[in-house]
């Protein structure tokens, strides 16, 4: 098994507003994206074409909403951890179908009228 291209720890691991995990891990290893509990049991996980990444416009810096499998997941990482889970979801994306990258969203707020 090669090494984890990202993986972070402590990670809050939420779908809507059930708390599947306060202290999980989310790992982009071999082209896949793996959301793990506190205890290593896999959550979910897709390879990297398959995921999507959006930050939220009403969250703090640090927090992201992950698609997996067609399942939403609010993921709150440590400091600036979020970019480099961009990063690695966009460099295992170009390795394994020399795309051009992850597209990124970034939620704007509604118009009002």
């Amino acid at each position: 098994m090669a090494e984890p291209e990202f993986s972070a720890t402590g990670v809050r691991i939420a779908r809507w507003l059930r708390s599947l995990t306060r202290a999980g891990q989310v790992v982009v290893r071999d082209g896949r994206l793996v959301l793990l509990t506190s205890y290593g049991r896999e959550i979910d996980s897709a390879p990297v074409e398959q995921v999507r990444i959006s930050e939220p416009w009403y969250a703090a810096r640090g927090r992201a909403l992950a698609a997996v499998n067609g399942t939403w997941y609010a993921l709150r990482l440590k400091g600036q951890m979020r970019d480099g889970l961009v990063a690695a979801l966009h460099g295992a994306r170009a390795r394994s179908s020399g795309a051009s990258g992850l597209a990124v969203e970034r939620r704007t707020a509604p118009a009002d009228g």
